[in-house]
Order: structure tokens, then sequence, then C-alpha cells
């Protein structure tokens, strides 16, 4: 973390969440506080194993509300002496190497979610712009923007005996 990057909280939404795998392994007593919260003005795409957030093409950022796509998460508070260790993890995780950086999967950038109806600055990693781009042209949406109720994906065909 540089000096000039202030220490916000995360808005997770994928494996980071509450109960999901990575949430277990990075921030399981390491935070303050966890509670739901809304990223308006953006869409979610299932990857392999995991989720990307992307702004909506025609919304970067906005209010929440009918025909506005958000996507479902929680926000979390860490635990200031696990601040900036925390942060290069999920950095390393997350694969983002700093603002504009060619190799990043995920752009850490800051936003606005609403939580307990009111508006609280977070970072969020969101698919980087090579990336980005071909979500949209050629991934998968998930309804809804909330990965905990993503669709199942459909089962493997069963082989046929002869």
């Amino acid at each position: 973390m540089s000096r000039d990057e202030p220490a916000l909280p995360f808005f997770v939404y994928g494996t980071l969440r509450p109960g999901e795998r990575y949430h277990r392994r990075f921030l399981r007593g390491r935070t303050v506080a966890e509670r739901p919260a809304l990223l308006a003005g953006a869409v979610l795409y299932d990857g392999p194993g995991y989720p990307y957030a992307l702004a909506h093409a025609a919304l970067e950022g906005g209010a929440a509300g009918p025909g506005v796509p958000a996507v479902t998460g929680t926000l979390v508070e860490i635990a200031p002496a696990d601040y900036p260790q925390l942060l290069g993890a999920l950095d390393e995780l997350e694969e983002y190497f700093g603002a504009g950086d060619p190799r990043n999967v995920y752009d850490r950038v800051a936003r606005e979610v609403a939580v307990e109806g009111r508006s609280v600055w977070s970072w969020v990693y969101l698919a980087a712009p090579r990336l980005a781009r071909e979500l949209r042209a050629g991934g998968t949406a998930i309804p809804g923007g909330d990965w905990l109720r993503r669709p199942a994906p459909p089962a493997p065909p069963v082989p046929r005996t002869p």
C-alpha cells in the first residue's frame, strides 16, 4: 500500500465473502465488521471457480434502483494491525500488480457501495480492462449479480453403456 492510498474497507462479492473458501483463508479473525452491501452500476460474470465484477458498460457507478444493475456482496472492515499485510495478500490473490499494470487480472479501485442505507467508499477488485472486454463479448453474466445465488452449473453428461 502506498502512502497516498487510504485504508478503505473492502467490498467482496465472491470467494472472499463470509462462508466462502478465501474468506476462511484470508479474512476470518482479521475483520472488525462485515455487513451486506451493494455495488451499483456493476455486472457480475462467472469465471472458472470465482466471479468477475465489472462496471456496467453504460454506467460508471451511480445509484441503485430499478433497471440499474448491481452486485451483491459484503463490506469488510479490516483490523488496523492486519491491514498492510492483508492488502498485499489480497492484491496477490487477485493478481493486481498496481494501477494500470497490463498484467492485472483485476484492478483494485475505490468505489462507493451501499451499506445500511448509506454510501461508503471501499476497495473493489474489478476485472481489468482486457478481461472486461472479453467478458462483455462472450462471458456468462450471473443473473441478479449475486455469486452465492448463481445458477448451478449443468451436470456432466452420463456416459452410455452399450
